[in-house]
C-alpha cells in the first residue's frame, strides 16, 4: 500500500481542527467499488462507508454515508430528515453542487455544509473509513472526532 502522495483538502481540514485520523492510498489498485477498495484495504465492509447524496422535492439536499455493502433505503433516509420522499442527485449534478465527483465523494469539505445523517451502525464502530475527497484516497476517523468537523446525526438509514 503507497502511503498518500498528497494531503487532500479533507486531510488540510482534519489536520486544521487536530482530528487524529489514518489515511489510505489505493489509487495504484484497480479497486473502484466501495466494497473492492475495502478488500484492497484490507478491512471490514462494515468500518467503510460511502457518502451519497441525495436531494428532496423543494430542491433540498441531504448527504447519507452509509456502509459499502449497504443500500440507501430512500424511505427511511426521507423519514431521518424530515421529507416526504427524495432522490439520488444525478452524477451530472455532483460536482457543481459539492465540489466532489463521483467516487470520491466526502462529508467533509463539500462547497457547503448539508444536512448530514450516518447510517447508526457507524456508531458502533471505533473508527470509520471514508471518502478522503478524491478518487483513491481515504481517512479513518472516529466517529466523535468527526463530530469536531461536520455535524450529523445518526438513524437507521439503509435496505
Amino acid at each position: 500500500m503507497e502511503k498518500a502522495k498528497e494531503k487532500t483538502n479533507v486531510m488540510r481540514i482534519l489536520d486544521q481542527k487536530k482530528v487524529p485520523y489514518k489515511h489510505y492510498c489505493y489509487a495504484d489498485t484497480a479497486a473502484v467499488s466501495g466494497v473492492e477498495v475495502a478488500a484492497v484495504l484490507g478491512q471490514d465492509p462494515a468500518q467503510v462507508f460511502k457518502t451519497l447524496v441525495t436531494e428532496a422535492g423543494k430542491g433540498g439536499h441531504y448527504v447519507f454515508v452509509i456502509p459499502v455493502a449497504e443500500e440507501l433505503d430512500l424511505k427511511k433516509a426521507a423519514k431521518a430528515v424530515g421529507e416526504k420522499s427524495i432522490a439520488m442527485l444525478r452524477s451530472k449534478e455532483l460536482l457543481p453542487l459539492t465540489g466532489y465527483i463521483h467516487g470520491g465523494c466526502s462529508p467533509i469539505g463539500m462547497k457547503k455544509q448539508f444536512v448530514t445523517v450516518i447510517d447508526e451502525s457507524a456508531a458502533l464502530q471505533e473508527t470509520i473509513i471514508f471518502s478522503a475527497g478524491k478518487i483513491g484516497y481515504q481517512v479513518e476517523v472516529r466517529p466523535e472526532d468527526l463530530a469536531k468537523v461536520i455535524r450529523f446525526s445518526f438513524a437507521d438509514i439503509t435496505v
